[in-house]
């Protein structure tokens, strides 16, 4: 039976929650940490305008957690004993949360004694009896107990849907056992225990076998091994455990919704237009206040067509808000509107014509390709999309395969009529990460031009503690959603090329790339532009996606001969390696067993348990080896086993089989909007993590080899961190130091140990150098005295005596620390800007990282900006000057050359130069080469 109305049931804790971990800081007056947390409530807003619009419903309702106990305490008082409590700045956003959301119109519950879980089945049940469609809203997975042929979960932050068959393929059983499915595993979140080391995997499997909780137990002398033990020692437990973890579906909520069950006092309210726009102007939403007002003087100016003249609304409005606000303005102009689209499929040349006189003409064009693969070396192009103007964009497929695809214009024609536009850099060009883009036309010998904006580089340098992708970015700044790959193309091994998408669809999904790409740029560009620390840090993005377009697409060239040896040599030693652990173990043994190495650690030798697991179990992690590894071989065996099985199977097996046959060269991938300091991050393969400070991780260096009658060079900053830090502390000693160009760790340890220069030992040299690096990331009392393998006290004792002599590195500490307290972030030297969201929210552990985080970052971000501002640089004098000098790698803080023989003068003269004349410190900057025949002997 169906009535065809729908009732939605937003889980408002869950809301509250993940909006307050979803939004930064924002507050009531930003830049002013004093004034009220406003984060959760703005997100709060948006997720439920969002859901208003995507889930059209008749009946709807927000229900929320009440304080105080709930019936579950009085069963269990440990119930949910472990969790943390609620932030305090979270706290204060409650209250004015339950305002504006029924002044937004939905209707609000929060009933003591119960969890809006349990307010949420009441309804669900009440409305499922009367055929009423039931959407719960929510991320919560306990609620799919509740899941049946009416009711349906959503989880709008993912796009998840748990239905009946949503709900068996996640977990394995129907609805109909989810009750008794979470009554075996328990809920760890809730402190709710189920039994011991059964998990998803075991209780879906009994359930299915047994029916149910009930004919498992009463079968329970059945079930073989630890789990039937484990099963039968907790029957007394699980009637219990069933009590908390069911969802009551029989609250009594009379009194609080009147009418129920007839559900009439849940239906839609108007919103509260008035007073919402007093709230916005309170709690500091500009953008939404405007959104409101714009909204009313349209509602004006259609009742009275012939008023005239410009409103004044904005005189008194003071100076616009922060970047966050012109992003709230956005985001509710869109959704105030829902805006058409125009989307064309370019299927003639006359109207292939028509749009390359658009995009010659435009201002700025929104390009996006659709490709055959992800690997932007190996992807070749199947169509390519504009945009122009916000709604209106045009998609050419050009190499669509079935049967029922359209004629399609010739590839190499279509492609020959826009090389000129694309390689004109006078033709303004913007992309969602362009890097890729550019690889892809290159694939197809276009070098394209006159790329002048990247939206993922503006979302990475405006918000870098944000996702970045195209879908995060239309969400969050227009208000807007749109289809995914996935959606489109499926998942797994049931997913089809892109070719295979019919050409409708494709182009729908390709236009929208284009038109959302060019709505987000026109939310962002403006924040950068009247930020000029931060346009100076995107301007450098920009510059450094060409400089690694360059250096992914010259890749280096790899000797497979030599990594093949050299596996050959590690796996001789590593079988090794496995015998001589057998002969101290006196028996052999799986090396990668917990069970077994416990079982020998422990039991046969008798070594001492260092720790335990979670669960109990005695560990036998990496902390562990190489504590034990100090006092027993075998330990020491398990551990060199582990780092050269890992050598073999990361590098020396794999790095020849990356290189491209046609090059044989490997080409890896630096992805610029990962790192919060700004590094880049190198992967497929990693080349910034070969594990160098051992023999054999160097000897993979060698297998980076120059063709006949080149070299390998290598430019490599030198204690650019440390220098930084005399930069920024202004420390006298330090900068002094460093301006004489002494050894900087003598010097240290000169001053630490009340010792002349000349008498420094090498051991105390080494202290001093500890020092000096462990300080630059926040390194404590204990953490030192772990690394140099002396007592608390005495590395308490060199701290002191270290910020005794350089009083300037602490002051700089504290202030740093006080500084991101105060904003929330720390910056560069250039003016980038790193976010520590739990540098005043997080509990102890955390805040303590972002302490240390937020004097060590600054260090970090401003070496990242320096080794890009060389990039930059050096690839242009080559550009200029010497052609035939290629850059072949980016790791850390050293750039890595491919460059003929007659070349290596040049080089050594030329390029430390420009490194070091990037930037301006109060020391000198010193950048360091080395030349061989391989990247190793480079160093």
């Amino acid at each position: 039976m169906s009535n065809s109305k729908t009732l939605v049931l937003v889980d408002g804790s869950s809301y509250l929650y993940r909006a307050y971990h979803a939004m930064p800081d924002l507050r009531a007056r930003p830049g002013d940490p004093t004034s009220p947390a406003t984060g959760a409530i703005r997100g709060m807003i948006n997720m439920l305008h969002s859901l208003k619009r995507e889930v059209p419903a008749d009946y709807a309702v927000c229900i929320f957690d009440a304080s105080g106990p709930t019936f579950r305490d009085a069963i269990y008082p440990e119930y949910k004993a472990h969790r943390s409590p609620m932030p305090d700045d979270l706290r204060a956003q409650i209250e004015p949360i339950h305002a504006v959301v029924r002044m937004l119109g939905w209707p609000v519950l929060a009933i003591d004694g119960v969890e809006a879980d349990d307010v949420i089945g009441t309804l669900a049940q009440v409305a499922s009896r009367q055929g009423v469609r039931v959407v719960v809203s929510s991320g919560d997975k306990d609620l799919s107990q509740l899941v049946d042929e009416n009711i349906t979960i959503i989880d709008t932050m993912n796009g998840k849907v748990r239905d009946v068959a949503g709900v068996t393929a996640e977990f394995g059983v129907p609805p109909s056992l989810m009750i008794d499915y979470q009554t075996l595993v328990g809920d760890t979140v809730d402190n709710v225990p189920g039994v011991p080391k059964v998990g998803p995997k075991t209780a879906a499997k009994w359930l299915n076998e047994y029916g149910s909780l009930d004919a498992l137990l009463a079968r329970a002398d059945e079930i073989k091994g630890v789990a039937g033990q484990n099963l039968r020692g907790s029957l007394d437990w699980l009637p219990t455990g069933r009590k908390l973890v069911t969802i009551k579906t029989d609250c009594d909520l009379v009194e609080h919704v009147v009418g129920l069950p007839a559900l009439d006092a849940l239906a839609w309210r108007a919103p509260e237009d008035r007073a919402l726009h007093d709230f916005y102007v309170e709690y500091g939403f500009r953008g939404l206040a405007m959104a409101l007002e714009n909204r009313a003087e349209a509602a004006a100016a259609e009742a009275a067509p012939k008023a005239k003249g410009k409103s004044s609304r904005h005189a008194d409005q003071g100076d616009m808000f922060e970047q966050q606000e012109s992003a709230e303005a956005s985001e509710e102009a869109a959704a105030a509107q829902q805006r058409s689209v125009d989307y064309d499929v370019i299927l003639t040349w006359d109207s292939f014509d028509a749009w390359l006189a658009k995009i010659e003409a435009a201002e700025l064009t929104a390009l996006d390709t659709e490709t055959t693969s992800l690997d932007e070396l190996q992807a070749q192009i199947v169509g390519i999309s504009f945009s122009v103007e916000p709604g209106a964009a045009a998609y050419v497929p050009l190499r669509h395969e079935g049967l029922d695809v359209p004629q399609q214009l010739p590839f190499e024609e279509v492609l020959a009529r826009l090389k000129p536009w694309l390689e004109n850099p006078e033709r303004p060009k913007l992309g969602q990460h362009i890097k890729y883009d550019r690889h892809v036309f290159a694939n197809h010998g276009i070098d394209v031009r006159g790329y002048m904006h990247d939206t993922m580089l503006q979302s990475y340098v405006l918000e870098v503690h944000r996702p970045h992708g195209l879908a995060s970015l239309a969400l969050r700044h227009t208000n807007r959603t749109g289809t995914s790959y996935e959606d489109l193309c499926g998942k797994g091994a049931s997913q089809i090329p892109f070719a295979q998408v019919p050409v409708d669809k494709a182009a729908a999904y390709s236009c929208e790339d284009s038109d959302q790409t060019l709505d987000v740029h026109r939310v962002l560009w403006p924040q950068l532009e009247k930020e000029t620390a931060l346009r100076a840090v995107y301007d450098l993005e920009l510059q450094t996606s060409e400089a690694l377009f360059r250096i992914e697409r010259n890749g280096v060239l790899i000797d497979a001969a030599a990594l093949a040896r050299q596996s050959n040599e590690l796996g001789q030693r590593i079988v090794q390696l496995e015998a001589e652990a057998f002969e101290i173990a006196g028996q052999p043994f799986n090396l990668s067993s917990p069970k077994q190495l416990g079982e020998i650690f422990f039991d046969k030798l008798g070594m001492p348990v260092v720790k335990k697991t979670a669960t109990g179990a005695r560990s036998t992690d990496e902390e562990v080896l190489e504590k034990l590894a100090a006092d027993y071989p075998l330990p020491a065996k398990l551990l060199e086993h582990r780092s050269l099985s890992k050598l073999k199977g990361t590098y020396t097996d794999k790095l020849a089989q990356l290189a491209l046959p046609r090059t044989g060269r490997v080409h890896t991938h630096y992805a610029q909007a990962v790192a919060v300091t700004g590094r880049l991050s190198s992967n497929e393969p990693n080349l910034q993590n070969i594990p160098i400070r051992t023999p054999e991780g160097r000897r993979v260096r060698e297998a980076f080899v120059a063709p006949p009658g080149h070299v390998i060079a290598s430019a490599d900053y030198s204690q650019v961190e440390l220098r930084i830090m005399a930069h920024l502390s202004g420390d006298e000693s330090l900068l002094r130091a460093f301006q004489e160009g002494a050894d900087v760790h003598r010097a240290t340890a000169a001053e630490v140990f009340g010792v002349e220069v000349e008498q420094v030992s090498s051991e105390q040299r080494r202290y001093a150098k500890v020092i000096n690096f462990g300080l630059i990331y926040g390194m404590s009392s204990f953490g030192l005295a772990k690394n140099l393998g002396i007592e608390s006290k005495a590395a308490a004792a060199y701290i002191d005596r270290y910020f005794q002599r350089y009083p300037g590195v602490k002051r700089y500490m504290d202030e740093t620390v006080e500084f991101a307290r105060a904003h929330g972030y720390v910056e560069t030297v250039l003016g980038r800007r790193l976010y520590l969201p739990d540098i005043n929210g997080g509990n102890g552990p955390r805040k303590k990282a972002a302490e240390r985080q937020a004097i060590n970052a600054p260090m970090q971000g401003t070496a990242a900006d320096l080794i890009k501002m060389a990039m930059v640089a050096v690839q242009a004098e080559l550009d200029a000057h010497r052609p035939t000098v290629q850059v072949v790698l980016q790791v850390h803080d050293e750039l890595v050359f491919e460059l003929p023989e007659g070349d290596v003068e040049w080089l050594r003269s030329e390029i430390p130069r420009l490194m070091a004349g990037v930037g301006q410190l109060k020391v000198p900057l010193l950048a360091e080469v080395g030349v061989g025949p391989n990247w190793d002997k480079a160093h």
